[in-house]
């Protein structure tokens, strides 16, 4: 589908959020928040602008991956390194109603940009703050990314294959888990706002947000002294889920419903083991799951990935593929369901990116403009703070703005 300019306002439509910080964690929130409709003002510095610009693959002097984290954004290119900098974006904050940063813990307040000193002027300002650790505590001060939020959050230590060295997932899901808790406070700070017309600051670390999507890791723990180990790609304590070789692939395979693994055993030529009595809940195929899944492996071997896939989906038991970017590519459902976008990119190519999560019935968001330019919109923002071109004029030559 091609994502041309959408029509219909998103649900955050008049919401104005000034985004500092760069890369992954504070953009990432941004870039949801915009969207689904708000107005999203991004400041860059004016000598190259967010890395992310040049992170991984770049196509006509830009990373590819810029035009889906900055899609919906207008970038301001401002030196906030210097006063009149600053003083320019506590003009701009003040007329906001989020601010999202990602810097390390004391970076605003050095430059004057508290939360006291920014709620004096605009208290309804809801503030997002993500950090490796959090604006209290003792680790406050350390640099942090997501690996190694992931990595204290207890994720790391899961990935992989038992007595082999924890491998990272692919992707920098510890950032994104942290946006994503962010995009929640700020929903949450806002329906308090309604109520009071007061802001407040979100305080989201990197491996608390990953933390809390650990599940069962800490009260096992607690409870037993239980300390759980990677497991490859099984699921431990839930029985049978995993991934099995086929001729030509490997398939997961989710069989761990009680009737569900009924159907699965009877699928694959197994009755015996369907009507085993130890085996008719979770807790006694976890007992033996080393029998289960050499059954299931024993079976998918002999057959190719589409050859399971027909007869697994026939049993109506939950069994996919291992996805690539190009099997997503040509996914009929994908299509479907608009998750394919065809954006056009300033540079004037077209591209093809992940449409709108989620997806609301009445005001679904959408992708309204491509991803900018550094400084593209710098002139057009500070006119609507009440500049004139012949200051901003000045400014571009003193260098504090591009």
């Amino acid at each position: 589908m091609n994502a041309s300019t959408a029509t219909a306002p998103g649900p955050l439509q008049g919401l104005k959020i000034v985004e500092m910080g760069q890369l992954i964690a504070g953009p990432f929130a941004a870039k949801t928040l915009g969207d689904l409709g708000a107005d999203v003002i991004k400041i860059e510095p004016p000598e190259g602008g967010d890395p992310l610009r040049q992170w991984r693959l770049i196509k006509d002097g830009t990373s590819v991956w810029w035009q889906v984290q900055s899609r919906n954004k207008r970038s301001i290119a401002l030196d906030l390194r210097q006063p009149e900098g600053q003083a320019i974006a506590r003009e701009l904050i003040a007329q906001a109603d989020v601010l999202v940063e990602n810097f390390r813990p004391g970076t605003l307040e050095a430059w004057g940009m508290d939360y006291a000193s920014l709620a004096s002027t605009n208290p309804g300002l809801i503030l997002l703050r993500i950090s490796g650790y959090g604006q209290t505590g003792p680790y406050r001060d350390k640099p942090g990314f997501g690996v190694i939020g992931e990595a204290m959050g207890g994720l790391r230590h899961l990935t992989g294959e038992p007595g082999r060295v924890p491998v990272r997932c692919g992707v920098s899901i510890g950032d994104t888990l942290a946006s994503l808790h962010g995009v929640i406070g700020i929903l949450a700070a806002l329906h308090h706002r309604q109520a009071t017309g007061r802001g407040q600051v979100v305080d989201v670390a990197l491996h608390e947000a990953v933390f809390n999507v650990m599940e069962s890791l800490l009260p096992e723990y607690s409870a037993f002294g239980t300390v759980r180990e990677p497991a490859g790609s099984a699921l431990p304590g839930i029985a049978p889920s995993n991934a099995y070789r086929c001729q030509d692939g490997q398939v997961l395979v989710a069989g761990n419903g009680d009737s569900i693994f009924k159907r699965l055993m009877v699928a694959i030529g197994r009755p015996d083991l369907a009507e085993r009595p130890d085996l008719a809940s979770n807790t006694g195929r976890v007992a033996s799951v080393a029998e289960i899944d050499g059954a299931i492996g024993h079976w998918t071997g002999k057959r190719t990935v589409n050859e399971v896939l027909a007869a697994l989906d026939a049993a109506q038991v939950p069994v996919g593929r291992i996805y690539t970017a190009r099997d997503i590519a040509e996914d009929p459902h994908y299509r479907a369901r608009d998750m394919i976008l065809t954006q056009r990119t300033r540079e004037g190519y077209e591209v093809e990116v992940p449409g709108i999560v989620p997806k609301l019935s009445v005001t679904p968001g959408g992708i309204r403009s491509p991803a900018p330019r550094l400084g593209e919109d710098t002139d057009a923002v500070l006119r609507e703070l009440g500049h004139t071109d012949e200051q901003i004029a000045a400014l571009r030559a003193r260098g504090l703005i591009r």
